[in-house]
């Protein structure tokens, strides 16, 4: 009976019972129902049974006597319910075929099994069969497959398997073996197929295996394996078609003679540790079609010569998918890859420099080309036009420069386009409207300076979009509707301003949604609480009015919002994923109110039924406390005045020590410093030196000697001194005493034993990451905020730069020298002075009208600021009177300020980092009175440490 393929339907029990039956090929129908549980009891000449791919059901029968005559027993591809395995099968003296894969079988084989001494194929994979397999198997003299993928076996692989001398095939994938591959695998002279993949070996792989010369496939995947390939290996694999170790722990060079296994169509070792140089010798292995060698550190130059291995696949005619990411290639891509048939090519993150060759358009096969995370520059050639199947373009991360060609626009197949990160400028093209295959667009953080054309709003069938980081202007249109099957769209940083149309609701698969960083105004729609899949929304830092909307409760697939930095006001919702946010998503805003987890106002109603009698009541209350506050002060400033006329402490007839605790005397600061010894010098500054030095108690100190040839000296010391006198503050540099007569004037201070911030920041021997530097401009904020707002005078540093920082043993910093500072009297908002600060750190009204204020601080520090996080001091010689430290950063802001920070922090904190810069140009407005406060800036940077630290 020999019905195969033919679709029958109906059930089966119908046909056991003809006891001159011999053959029954049933395979690749529909039947079902179950089999008899004594299965040949009514046909006991049965000798072939094929039943596979149908819909049988029920349990697998488990007697099995009757069917003394059966040769071949195939029941794979079937659903019958969970069970063992029948022991009875192992009985079946004249069983050579045994298959019964993907049948949810469980348990462990039975032992019977390993009798059977006719078996010569078994199968047993796609099961859920476990337990370990039997020290002795090899009971099967005429075993020739062996068969058991997709289980969960476990233990080690017997080493009784290396005496199946017939064996052909032996597949253990996907099982959970541990232990080494036995050594006796290298005696199975007539093995084709070894696929021992995904499992948890060990080990190296014994060296005989390499000289099986039968191997077709060597499947040895995803394990722990180890050790290095022989310098034989394409030698002893003739006829080797499949080589794949990848995930593994290999190491050592490629061997040259792999072009000896000229059979090969497969060969990966990806996710190895691979070292040398990629052999050109693969451009002899004329069949090959995929080439993976990923993930190793691998290389294409050495010091004397450079690899030819792009040019030498030219040769592989057949070669289609080749991987060589993640690798150290560092060089360029030859005009001859234009030769290469591939149809795909994944090269990031490797190292390829320079420019993408014009022939890459000869490649009219390619459908993937992924060559991000690289050092490409220059542009797009326009003959990418000629790429006419490519569906995925992947250049993000690179620094290609230039417009967005309109060629891209020519390939109507092109599916995804990634080029986030690179520098290309201009305008989006208007041709992007004629992409209707697009479904993935990314090319956020690059210098975009246009509307997004109305075309683009056509492209009904996109999945992803993502403008961000941008230079986009406009608005969005009403047309965005257009874009039903969006999932992902991300607008954010860039200049789109007007509302947020209502028709946005109309995405209703939309997933994530992120219009954070523009110039949008008007109230939230309350359409958006229709998008039922919204599960991010970020619509923070924009210019939003009216009261968050209640409808956003039902958005239960919400898992993220931030609203922060808007003009919001009314009511949070407190129902659905409300409940879940945290204050973080609300903050600075005009007027929300909530509970009191989300750190914003009640929302008491009574308080607007208040009367007027008494709000009336209790401002005139407030009117009275603050009139008699202003009194107390003025009378005590009044007093303190008078004292000051009284007695000037910079009087020549005060003690030498000018109010500082200890007296300390000239030839006590002579013997400390050696005699003011060279070895003892710390540095020199406009107005003296500073040395090192150890007094009498033992405390080592710094001391600082000034230059009385200086017309500016003496000046400069009492500024300093009237400074420091009643400044006590854990990040100001502490005056411990002075020393002051006619011929001599020096001040005694903390000594510093990590230096200054300067030499840390600038020398080669020297690295600072990016917590010490965010904590060392913290600890500088706060110096700074109490010299301004918290000290009884406001103090004015006037000289604020990375020399005048000193880090103590704990690496915390402190401000010193206050030799040109200046105290602001009582009222005064900003004073004049004639003394020049630091170029570079100086603000613009101090250097032309000699304007001196507590904002001309900030703006020091701002400069200080970006000077500390990008390693570049603001008189650097790449700037000019176009370009400055400050504009340069600004620029940066619309790309990726990853192109301005200190190579050390690549890839670190990007976000962090665009907000820290983002605040040093707030602290640097050409405006004082638009800078930003130091307690403002205190505030910010440990809100960025705080996010940091989590």
């Amino acid at each position: 009976m020999n019905l195969q393929y033919n679709l029958l339907t109906g059930n089966i029990l119908f046909m056991f019972n003809n006891s001159l039956l011999q053959y029954m090929y049933l395979g690749f129908n529909n039947l079902s129902g179950i089999l008899p549980s004594n299965v040949c009891q009514g046909i006991p000449n049965l000798r072939y049974l094929y039943l596979f791919s149908n819909d049988l059901s029920g349990e697998m029968p488990k007697v099995w006597r009757n069917c003394k005559e059966l040769e071949d027993l195939e029941l794979s591809y079937n659903n019958f319910d969970k069970g063992s395995m029948p022991a009875e099968i192992g009985k079946l003296t004249k069983l050579q075929y045994l298959y019964l894969s993907k049948n949810n079988l469980e348990g462990e084989i039975p032992f019977s099994i390993f009798n059977s001494s006719s078996l010569m194929e078994i199968n047993l994979d796609i099961n859920n069969l476990n337990g370990s397999l039997p020290h002795e198997m090899c009971q099967f003299p005429q075993l020739e497959i062996l068969t058991l993928h997709d289980n969960h076996f476990r233990g080690i692989i017997p080493r009784s398997i290396g005496n199946c001398t017939l064996l052909q095939r032996l597949t253990l994938v996907d099982n959970f073996f541990t232990g080494s591959i036995p050594i006796e695998f290298g005696h199975l002279n007539q093995l084709q197929f070894l696929q021992l993949g995904r499992n948890n070996l060990s080990g190296a792989i014994p060296s005989k295996i390499f000289n099986i010369s039968t191997l077709k496939s060597l499947l040895l995947e995803q394990n722990s394996l180890f050790g290095n390939l022989p310098l034989h290996v394409g030698f002893g694999l003739p006829n080797l078609l499949q080589l794949h170790m990848y995930g593994n722990n290999f190491f050592g060079n490629i061997p040259s003679s792999i072009s000896n296994a000229s059979n090969l169509v497969q060969f990966d070792l990806s996710a190895n540790q691979f070292s040398g140089i990629i052999p050109d010798s693969f451009g002899d292995l004329r069949v090959l079609e995929s080439l993976i060698i990923a993930g190793n550190n691998l290389t294409l130059i050495d010091d004397s010569h450079e690899s030819n291995f792009f040019t030498s696949l030219t040769s592989c005619r057949y070669l289609r998918y080749l991987d060589v990411s993640e690798n150290n290639l560092l060089s360029k891509l030859p005009n001859s890859i234009g030769n290469l048939s591939l149809e795909d090519i994944w090269a990031h993150s490797c190292g390829i420099y320079g420019n993408i060759p014009l022939e890459i358009g000869n490649m009219s096969n390619l459908i993937r080309l992924s060559m991000d995370r690289n050092d490409l520059n220059g542009v797009i050639p326009s003959t990418i036009k000629g790429l006419n199947e490519l569906q995925s373009l992947d250049l993000e991360y690179n620094g290609l420069q230039g417009s967005i060609v309109h060629e891209l626009c020519e390939i109507r197949s092109l599916s995804e386009l990634y080029l986030t990160s690179n520098k290309l400028f201009g305008v989006l093209p208007t041709c992007l409207g004629n992409m209707t295959s697009l479904r993935k667009f990314h090319i956020g953080s690059n210098r975009i300076t246009s509307k997004i054309p109305s075309s683009f709003w056509n492209i009904k069938d996109i999945l992803e979009v993502n403008l961000s980081s941008n230079a986009l202007i406009g608005n969005l249109p009403l047309e965005i509707k257009n874009l039903r099957a969006l999932i992902l769209l991300d607008l954010s940083k860039n200049q789109i301003s007007s509302n947020i149309p209502t028709a946005i609701s109309f995405l209703t698969t939309l997933e994530t949604l992120s219009l954070a960083y523009n110039k949008l105004n008007g109230p939230i729609p309350t359409s958006l609480g229709e998008m039922l899949s919204l599960s991010f929304l970020d619509l923070s830092q924009n210019l939003i009015t009216g009261v968050i909307p209640k409808s956003l409760v039902s958005l239960s697939s919400l898992k993220y919002i931030n609203l922060s930095y808007n003009r919001l006001q009314g009511e949070i919702p407190d129902g659905g994923p409300f409940k879940s946010f945290t204050a973080q998503s609300f903050m600075h805003n005009d007027a929300l109110c909530g509970r009191p987890r989300l750190q914003v106002p009640p929302c008491d109603k009574q308080i607007r039924k208040k009367s007027k009698t008494k709000m009336i009541l209790i401002i005139c209350i407030l009117s009275i406390i603050v009139v008699l506050g202003i009194l107390v002060v003025a009378c005590i400033m009044l007093r303190r005045r008078k004292r000051k006329k009284v007695e000037n402490p910079l009087k020549s007839d005060l003690p030498a020590n000018l109010g500082f605790p200890r007296r300390i005397s000239y030839y006590e600061i002579v013997k400390a410093t050696n005699g003011f010894s060279e070895s003892n010098l710390l540095g020199k500054g406009g107005f003296g030196s500073v040395y090192q030095g150890m007094l009498s108690s033992g405390k080592m100190v710094a001391i600082k000697v000034l230059d009385l040839t200086l017309e500016a000296t003496s000046r400069s010391f009492d500024a300093e001194c009237n400074a420091m006198r009643n400044l006590r503050h854990r990040n100001l540099v502490q005056v411990i005493s002075s020393c002051s007569n006619d011929d001599f004037k020096s001040l005694v201070m903390e000594f510093m034993s990590n230096g200054s911030v300067e030499k840390w920041l600038h020398s080669e021997n020297y690295c600072l990451d990016f917590l010490q530097r965010l904590n060392i401009m913290l600890d500088v904020a706060f110096a700074l905020e109490y010299l301004h707002h918290g000290s009884l005078i406001p103090v004015v540093h006037c000289d604020l730069k990375p020399s005048n920082v000193l880090l103590d043993e704990d690496m915390v910093a402190h401000v010193s020298d206050f030799g040109i500072s200046k105290l602001l009297d009582e009222g005064q908002s900003k004073t004049h002075t004639q003394t020049l600060a630091t170029l570079g750190y100086v603000a613009p009204e101090y250097g032309s009208k000699g304007v001196i204020s507590i904002q001309g601080d900030v703006y020091s520090y701002g400069i200080m600021l970006m000077e500390m996080f990008t390693r570049k001091k603001p008189t650097n010689e790449m700037f000019s009177e176009e370009l400055n430290l400050k504009t340069w950063i600004s620029e940066s802001m619309v790309n990726s300020v990853m192109e301005v920070v200190d190579y050390n922090l690549v890839s670190q904190h990007e976000e962090e980092l665009h907000e820290i810069l983002a605040l040093a140009l707030s602290c640097c407005a050409d405006s004082p009175e638009a800078r930003i406060k130091m307690t403002d800036v205190t505030a910010s940077l440990i809100k960025i440490k705080t996010l940091v630290m989590r």
